[in-house]
Parts: C-alpha cells; structure tokens; sequence
C-alpha cells in the first residue's frame, strides 16, 4: 500500500450527527456488498466519512478474512509527513535536554526520540485493576526514515499468554530505551506490567525512562483549552483534522460484542482510533518541546503566543528552573493576556523577586496589583514594610486595607490581617513611647 505524504483524521459532516452514528451507518451500507475485504471496506469508510477534496489518510493494511486469535497489524508513515500542521520528522530534532525537562527525568538527557516508544492502550475496562485486559497493544516508533505503528490485536481472550509472549519478544528485539505516553504512569504500564506479572513474565518496558506527557500538557495547555484530552490537544494545537472517531467509553462495548458475534467491523474503527492517538500523541510532544527547543526542524516555525509562554514559565517553574521561568513570564506579559492570566503572571514574578531579594521589582509588581484588590499583595507589602524596610506605619496601612477587602472574602487572611494589626499597633505605640522618651 502506498502512503501518502499528508494525511489526514475523519472529518464530521454536520453538528447534528453523533461520529459513531456515522461510523456505524457508513459500515453497515458497506458491509451489504459481497466480496468486500476489510482494507477495501476501510478506504470506502474513509472516503464516505470525510469533507470532499480532502487528501485520503493512511490506513492500517488489514486483510483478515477470518479474524485470528492474535494478528499483529502495521502501518508506516514517511518521516517528511505531516500530522496536522507538525512535521513528524521534528520529533528527531527534540533534545534530551527537552526530553528531560518534560519528563522530569535526568535519565533522559542523553537519548532521544529515534530510541522511544510510544504507547497506548486500548483495553476491556476504563478504571485499570486486575480484571482489565489490553486487548489492543499500539506502539509506535521511529525506524528506517519512517514512523511505524504496530499494532497487537487480541481477538481471543484464552490467548492473553500469548500477547504477552510475543510482545516480549518484540520489546526484546527493538531495544527500546524509553517510553512515551499520555497517562501511561497511571493506566498504561502499570496495566500492562500487570498483565506480565500474571502470565509470570517480567515487563522491560518498566525499567525504562518515562514521559509521561498528560502532565506537561496540564502545565503548558490547562489555563488556555478547556481539555487536555489528546483528541481535543490535536485538533486545537496541531491543526489536525480530527473528531473523537469513537468514544473511548464505547470501545469495550465494541470489543465484547465482538467476542460474541465475531463482526470484526466492530473493531476496525478502534485501530483507526488507536493510530490517531499515537500519531496526535507524537505531535503534541513535537509542539511542547517547540517552546523550550533553540534548535527548529526544517519547515516547522512554531508561533507561541503569550499564553503558550505563560504554560511554558509554570513548566520550568514545577521545575525548579526559576530563572527561565521568569524569563518567559516577562515575555508572556508582553503580550495579550487575559487579566485573570496577567494576575498569576504577575504573582508568580514577584515571587520569584522575593526569593530573590529584589525588592524594588517585587513592591513594583505588588502595588501595580492593589488597585485589583488581590488580597495577597496587601500581605505582601504588609509583611514587606514590616519586617524588610521596618515601615510599621506603611505596613498597617495596607493591613487595614487588607483587612477590609478580607472581611466577608477569605477567613484566613482576615484573621492574619487582624493578628498583624494588632502586633503593628504595639510597635507603632512602642516607637511612640521611644521617642517621647527621647
């Protein structure tokens, strides 16, 4: 089969229409013409389901006529290709530097992407433990100038012991030295390593550096997209023409049936859907590490705007890189943010002055805030005259306007507000004594 160099996901025709429906109607019309292979039956489902003129996508090279107990089914993309508007052949160009920094993991500064895999589940349960069986393995990797997906189906339960066996070997033989996944450390590995334990074999994978990449998304993506679920991350970052093909919540549904009727259309939009989540999850890695990579990829420019700047500083500061992370706060408030964003930015540049000691800039930002009526800043630059600049006269004026804007608002900073009045007084008084004294 020849693959195209651009592809691209399923297009939903109207609002109106649920993706599954379609999906569902699309096959059955199919299904009614004899002598039909699955791989014709796939393109026509492709070509039925998507907006006209738009370049047919890479579909995994399914011929099964009697589906077998275990099939392993692959498919290959040209590493000049693109997913969306991200250039695969990127993912070779990201740093370990990067890959750690992402991951949180040292482990990672000396590999790369050539050497990982990539993983993803599709399984009889959605809540993990030990009754959930994966019954589709995805992995996907870079070799030979190409981004391969392979794919493990089991299509009978009894045959488990030998997924795991072959799988082992297949770990065994591609050497992989870390791994890539979206929730992978809580689903994933510690489902599959499970699945190995029972069949008395030991996981390689688990030894392996893990990025894990939900947790970077959160940081770069929560404040600025209402989901970070992958489907709706690939449409929205990467530009990539896809629906949520089919609710992962009715994919066990799917898969049971299948076991009863042994209708294996029920399962050819599963694989469909399992290949677009490595491929988006190879993408939004790609566009994740765009913002902390110097070096770019031949035909990628990515354009971080002040919000993927502000994602980036959170990032670097869950880090414990706080000098980049301010850095890149200082460039996000040069843009258009929103001003609940430009609030937090604010905040968390001040801290950094404060941890810093550079006081100037860290009053600065603290008073261009009170005239929102943050609370913190008040405590801030009560503490501030207090105890740095001894300014007890400074400091209970903005204590009591702290505490006024507390009242009704927050308990705890009423009370501080309260407590600090209170010791201010005593010293104000104390000074007073002094001098009168003098």
């Amino acid at each position: 089969m020849n693959h195209p160099d651009r592809w691209k996901p399923l297009k939903k025709e109207g609002p109106s229409r649920s993706r599954a429906d379609k999906i569902s109607r699309t096959w059955r019309e199919i299904e009614k013409r004899p002598g039909v292979s699955t791989r014709e039956k796939l393109e026509r489902l492709i070509t039925l389901t998507r907006t006209p003129k738009r370049e047919v996508p890479a579909v995994p090279p399914i011929e099964p006529q009697k589906t077998k107990p275990l099939q392993v089914l692959e498919n290959h993309y040209n590493i000049h290709s693109r997913y969306g508007k991200i250039p695969i052949s990127a993912g070779l160009k990201i740093s370990g530097e990067v890959l750690s920094l992402l991951s949180r993991d040292r482990s990672f500064s000396d590999l790369d992407l050539s050497t990982a895999l990539f993983l993803d589940l599709e399984t009889t349960g959605l809540s993990g433990g030990v009754g959930v069986v994966p019954f589709l393995v995805g992995l996907g990797y870079f070799r030979d100038d190409r981004f391969q997906v392979t794919q493990f189906f089991l299509g009978d339960l009894a045959e488990e012991k030998s997924l795991i066996r072959e799988l082992g070997r297949f770990f065994a033989q591609m050497d992989f030295r870390s791994v890539v996944t979206f929730n992978g450390k809580a689903f994933d590995l510690p489902l599959l390593e499970t699945r190995f334990i029972l069949q008395g074999e030991v996981l390689p994978l688990s030894a392996l550096p893990h990025l894990d990449f939900l947790f970077s998304a959160r940081s770069l993506w929560s404040h600025k997209h209402e989901s970070c679920r992958l489907y709706h991350l690939a449409q929205q970052i990467l530009e990539a023409d896809r629906e949520e093909d089919i609710p992962s919540a009715e994919i066990p549904h799917r898969y049971f049936e299948f076991l009863r009727t042994g209708d294996f259309s029920l399962i050819e939009p599963i694989l469909y859907h399992n290949q677009e989540d490595l491929l988006s999850l190879l993408g939004v890695v790609i566009s994740g590490s765009a913002l902390f990579s110097e070096e770019k990829a031949d035909g990628f420019e990515p354009e971080a705007d002040a919000m993927d700047l502000f994602g980036a500083a959170k990032l670097l500061e869950r880090t414990g890189e706080s000098e980049r992370s301010a850095m890149y706060m200082r460039r996000a408030l040069e843009g258009r943010l929103s001003t609940e964003i430009v609030v937090l930015a604010k905040m968390k540049l001040a801290s950094h002055f404060k941890r810093n000691r550079d006081w100037p800039k860290a009053v600065s930002l603290w008073q261009e805030m009170t005239p929102l009526n943050e609370l913190t800043c008040f405590r801030e630059l009560a503490v501030y005259y207090e105890h740095t600049e001894r300014d007890y006269e400074k400091a209970r004026q903005f204590a009591e306007e702290g505490l006024t804007l507390a009242f009704g608002t927050s308990r705890s900073l009423e009370r501080d507000f309260s407590h600090r009045l209170e010791r201010l007084r005593h010293k104000l008084e104390s000074k007073r004594r002094e001098k009168d004294r003098g």
